[in-house]
């Protein structure tokens, strides 16, 4: 089968479909993977055939108004629209639609009869169990939960109305409105997978049919892949070190989050590396090492934890590794990430980038590898959620429901 993903975001929301789509590969399936150029080498080292999409936001920064960040995403989601249109050409035989591509994909699935599956990386769907991803922490009860929920969507159709509109003429499509389209997929039951973990986030009861929680959808890496030498022997020169990096979110002062980053872990009386990322991390010493982008899966389980933005990826990789967490969450589904760090006992209570200080990461850096005066350690939480993950098959699941698709 010639099947086409199309994930659009940051690397976090991009690089899970690697490891998604190559699973699919070695099940005999063609398989490519339609996202942002500055992608393409993940997708290739992969084996998957890349096709471009203007899918990568990162010019447009956070500051402005609610109107004009409004603005900004509607007139990113024009942009991908075009893009898509040509992505699903060239035989598509299913499209696997991140939450991002999937208000676009079920457009060309009407106009083209290609079957279209979500594949999502984060919980969208309205319930009571908890409020909508990007809306907090703090529960509602079941009815303000599920009424919030709501409410984010329709927000996200908002957000979509003008691509969806475009796409529509385009494609030659009676204008209705997107969440119209919305609401036919779910009053159909069309099948969306999440590619997340039950230990995490257990399936909401009142869900309704065709939502499967399969379990992670890991990036892909090469299981061979060896830790630079400067690494290896970094690790071997003492006890295991604290990981401190955010990803691919951005600083405005990348040489004071490094001055705080190494002040906290020398507060915390621990080695440290610092992962460059996004935010341009760097120091040098005895005790710091600076490193570039590693496979979580090779590096993580040799550290004593790890201080992340706690994007769903991350958070998840920290559990699978068995280690804890300090988790400073900055903006959308982040806070959401590390609540469920915290509530399953593998992370103290979150520190939220803004508040961010070299005492208040030191002292939560140190009471983690120390665990709390009571109870279960941090990492003994950890360590029991990656039992319990290791059981979990997210790719295969995903293959074995390509493979029985049973709707027209």
């Amino acid at each position: 089968m010639k099947i086409l993903i199309a994930a659009a975001g940051s690397r976090g929301d991009v690089a899970p479909y690697t490891g998604l789509g190559a699973r699919l590969a070695a099940a005999g399936h063609e398989v490519a993977l339609a996202t942002g150029e500055v992608f393409a080498p993940l997708v290739r080292e992969a084996g998957l055939e890349f096709r471009p999409l203007p899918a990568d936001p990162r010019g447009a920064g956070p500051a402005g108004t609610k109107r004009e960040l409004m603005a900004t995403a509607a007139a990113f989601m024009r942009r991908l629209a075009t893009g898509m249109k040509g992505a699903a050409a060239d035989g598509t035989e299913l499209m696997l639609l991140s939450a991002t591509t999937a208000p676009l994909g079920w457009q060309l699935a009407e106009a083209t009869g290609v079957p279209a599956m979500g594949a999502y990386l984060v919980p969208t769907e309205p319930t009571g169990a908890f409020p909508p991803v990007v809306g907090g922490t703090r529960s509602l009860g079941r009815f303000g939960n599920r009424a919030l929920g709501r409410l984010s969507l329709r927000i996200t159709d908002r957000l979509f109305a003008d691509a969806v509109r475009d796409l529509r003429a385009d494609l030659g499509l009676p204008q209705i409105p997107p969440g119209a389209v919305r609401r036919r997929q779910e009053a159909a039951n069309r099948p969306i997978l999440y590619g997340f973990s039950e230990v995490l986030v257990p399936r909401p009861s009142d869900w309704r049919e065709g939502l499967t929680v399969t379990g992670n959808w890991w990036p892909y890496h090469d299981d061979d892949f060896p830790l630079p030498s400067d690494v290896e022997d970094f690790l071997a020169a003492g006890p295991p070190p604290v990981l401190v990096g955010f990803g691919s979110m951005p600083a405005d002062d990348a040489e004071r989050l490094s001055e705080l980053a190494v002040a906290a872990l020398r507060r915390a009386g621990v080695r440290g590396i610092l992962q460059s990322g996004r935010a341009g991390l760097a120091a040098s010493g005895a005790d710091v090492l600076t490193v570039g982008d590693l496979p979580h899966a090779v590096l993580f389980p040799r550290l004593a934890a790890v201080v992340h933005h706690a994007g769903a990826g991350t958070a998840a990789a920290t559990l699978r590794a068995g280690v804890p967490s300090v988790p400073v969450p900055v903006m959308a589904d982040q806070p959401f990430w590390a609540a469920r760090l915290t509530a399953l006992g593998a992370a103290p209570r979150p520190v939220p980038f803004a508040a961010l200080t070299a005492e208040r990461l030191g002292d939560a850096i140190k009471c983690v590898v120390t665990g709390p005066v009571t109870g279960p350690s941090y990492a003994d939480a950890a360590r029991a959620a990656a039992r319990l993950m290791a059981g979990e098959d997210g790719a295969g699941r995903v293959v074995e429901a390509v493979e029985g698709l049973a709707w027209g």
